[in-house]
């Protein structure tokens, strides 16, 4: 809390103004799929230290993973919100119904749905399984589809949300090697833009991010010579940090673009113009 300090005008003392500073997204909650790590992990602090409580899911395959959703959700509630995590596979559309079933149960509301969870499983087209672009599909595309499809109803009968998809700048301008995650972006793109088109009376506003290079653990996985050579193609010279995703996305959940949907905002130091 901050106070003006004291002046005096014709001997007549003004007293302390008492100034309270309201967070961004103070009273919201959030949902964030695929947050145990990366961008997801990045959005979900953002948005709890401007105040939101935050209900985050990723999948659980042994104890490590099990013990990294735990160790998340501990770092998130630490800033002082409410924050509870959701084991589960977002692909399946039962299972997810489910899981926001309860995360409405546990929270009272949705405000704020981000849809971030995805994989990347790269080839040649021509040597692409169709394991491969399937398993890309329905965890980058159809979750973010059934995510919606559960929240939606609930947003709707609080007459307002807001609705993130995580895309990339290879859905805007495609990548030889990535064309199921290409894809599956383009597909978040246009999903996003639908829902924005239908459910817009209804108070609720749907926009995509398309992050440039971003670096994450999977790009540190990279060769160094790779990561040089994708910086050469960005103006800025560096590539982007999950907070530079993380305060977009805040952007695109509060009411600072109450008067923004069906846009892609790309996240990529210029790389694409």
């Amino acid at each position: 809390m901050l106070s003006l300090p004291t002046a005096t005008t014709n001997h007549q003392k003004i007293p302390n103004i008492p100034i309270t500073t309201m967070k961004l997204l103070e009273g919201k909650t959030a949902l964030v799929t695929g947050a145990a790590r990366g961008i997801g992990k990045a959005i979900a602090l953002k948005f709890a230290s401007e105040g939101a409580n935050i209900a985050f899911t990723d999948l659980v395959l042994n104890d490590e993973m099990a013990a990294g959703l735990e160790a998340t959700r501990q770092e998130i509630e630490a800033l002082g919100v409410k924050c509870l995590a959701y084991a589960g596979n977002a692909a399946d559309f039962a299972q997810t119904e489910e899981t926001v079933k309860k995360i409405k149960e546990d929270f009272g509301t949705i405000d704020i749905l981000v849809n971030n969870a995805g994989i990347t499983k790269d080839g040649l087209m021509l040597r692409m399984t169709e394991a491969q672009w399937d398993a890309v599909i329905n965890v980058n595309l159809k979750s973010a589809f059934n995510f919606i499809h559960a929240c939606v109803p609930v947003m709707m009968r609080q007459r307002g949300g807001s609705i993130i998809n995580m895309a990339s700048v290879v859905g805007v301008h495609g990548n030889a090697g990535q064309a199921n995650y290409a894809a599956s972006k383009a597909g978040m793109i246009a999903l996003a833009k639908s829902v924005a088109q239908e459910m817009g009376p209804k108070g609720i506003r749907a926009n995509a991010i398309a992050p440039g290079f971003i670096e994450t653990a999977m790009t540190a996985a990279l060769p160094d010579e790779v990561r040089e050579e994708w910086k050469k193609k960005i103006p800025l010279r560096r590539g982007g940090q999950t907070e530079d995703i993380a305060n977009t996305a805040l952007y695109l959940a509060s009411d600072l673009s109450s008067y923004v949907t069906g846009q892609v905002i790309q996240v990529d130091g210029g790389m694409n113009m």
